[in-house]
């Protein structure tokens, strides 16, 4: 083969490739178009149901204001647990439980589902923990101020949707919204979310602890459950 038909059929496949690149280039940008538009259709889903559960639960409490009778709310079913001590000279159980709820190191913090179980580990280490239940605004600042996820066993920011969809689309998620929005419903798939959700590395709360932080917080303190004060913490160690 002469030297002018080798450098033709190299100028032939350079233009295959580069057609094969353009059409590439354009179904990728038409499959993201698309993608974006499924991202803000459920985003504006989940911002509705949100303002319908917050509706209700308003409604709740007036309907029961007008009967003179009092608004019980639902058992909450999600805790936001931080680590706030050391565990020198605690007991073994002590350590599992801290290892079995990945708090590791001391402003740790998790998302944990309430059931019968969970409830009686977190008793057993009130004096090493703060928990509490986040409303909407603090699981959203958690996850996109301090979120990271598990990516091959790598710790990785959630910088983006691909993130999400890289470790979790093949459950159905693919954006930082759904994984909200499965966290603070405690939906189905909260087990494979959870542990998706690298455990948050929280700053030392601005100004310090309130009271001394070996006490419970009824009396005064920092450790045990703080119920929806807990946002407060959460938001002074972000």
């Amino acid at each position: 083969m002469s030297l002018q038909e080798l450098k033709l059929k190299k100028v032939a496949r350079d233009k295959e490739i580069a057609v094969a690149a353009n059409e590439a280039a354009k179904t990728a940008a038409i499959n993201s178009a698309e993608l974006t538009k499924t991202f803000y259709a459920n985003a504006e889903k989940y911002e509705a149901e949100y303002a319908a559960l917050e509706k209700q639960a308003i409604e709740n409490r007036r309907n029961a204001k007008a009967n003179n009778q009092i608004f019980v709310a639902p058992e909450e079913k999600l805790v936001f647990v931080i680590r706030i001590r050391g565990i020198i000279g605690v007991s073994p159980k002590v350590k599992k439980i801290l290892q079995l709820l990945r708090l590791r190191q001391i402003h740790n913090g998790v998302f944990v589902k309430v059931n019968a179980a969970t409830t009686k580990m977190l008793r057993l280490i009130e004096p090493f923990i703060a928990y509490g239940y986040p409303n909407l605004k603090s699981v959203k600042d958690i996850i996109y101020k301090r979120g990271f996820g598990k990516v091959s066993g790598q710790r990785i920011p959630i910088t983006s949707n691909t993130v999400v969809s890289a470790a979790l689309g093949d459950i159905g998620f693919h954006c930082i919204e759904d994984v909200i929005h499965e966290i603070f419903t405690v939906g189905p798939k909260f087990k494979e979310v959870s542990n998706f959700l690298w455990p948050v590395k929280l700053s030392s709360p601005k100004g310090g602890y309130q009271g001394k932080m070996l006490n419970h917080f009824n009396e005064g303190g920092q450790c045990g459950q703080q119920g929806d004060k807990i946002g407060i913490l959460i938001k002074k160690m972000l």
